[in-house]
């Protein structure tokens, strides 16, 4: 395991993956679209889901594209400043950024995409396993929750198992992070009444 980085360079990747993964790309689109504030619409969400359902595909696909980008994009340039684990922390910070940007009163989104940005970027074949757990479970389930919940929670096994332990400990912080960001997808998956892609939703859940 590579040793830590000096304590500068740990607070300049958590400051600038926080700043980076704090810009609100799906609350900034849709409003310049012309579809209002996200989070009085659909489940609340400023994420590419709600997106989808409030507004429409390209606008869901853009902000999908920016949301991921921004977790990897800070992976990757501070990876390539201060080194690999720098690059991971910086990343996990940009996934905390999303979930709770200090513009929006620290009240984002579930850094779902943000996250696979992450791991695509800092570990990619951790990412890519997360990516496909992502797809086979949606396509089997209509569930973008249940996808996600799936797909982030075996991410850390899939990182023990290629032998990358930095890329797992990341992971499995993110892990838990999305199952709490989603507690009340968890309850409607439950009882039945969590909509499923692409459904319409007209009121904060």
């Amino acid at each position: 395991m590579d040793s830590l980085p000096a304590i500068e360079i740990i607070a300049a990747a958590l400051a600038a993956g926080y700043f980076l993964g704090a810009v609100p790309f799906g609350l900034v689109l849709t409003r310049l679209a012309g579809f209002g504030d996200i989070r009085k619409q659909g489940s609340g969400n400023i994420g590419a889901t709600n997106v989808l359902r409030v507004a429409n595909k390209p606008l869901a696909a853009a902000t999908l594209i920016l949301d991921s980008g921004k977790g990897a994009g800070a992976a990757l340039a501070v990876a390539y400043l201060a080194g690999p684990v720098a690059g991971l922390i910086a990343g996990v910070a940009a996934v905390f950024g999303h979930n709770f940007p200090v513009w929006l009163g620290f009240k984002g989104g579930k850094g779902v995409a943000t996250t696979l940005g992450v791991l695509a970027a800092a570990a990619w074949p951790v990412g890519l396993g997360a990516c496909a757990t992502w797809l086979l479970v949606a396509l089997a389930t209509r569930y973008s929750s249940l996808s996600a919940l799936l797909a982030l929670a075996l991410s850390p096994l899939y990182a023990w198992l290629l032998e990358m332990p930095e890329a797992a400990v990341a992971a499995a912080v993110l892990a838990v992070l999305a199952w709490i960001r989603h507690h009340a997808n968890i309850r409607r998956l439950l009882n039945g009444t969590e909509p499923k892609i692409g459904a319409k939703k007209e009121t904060i859940a």
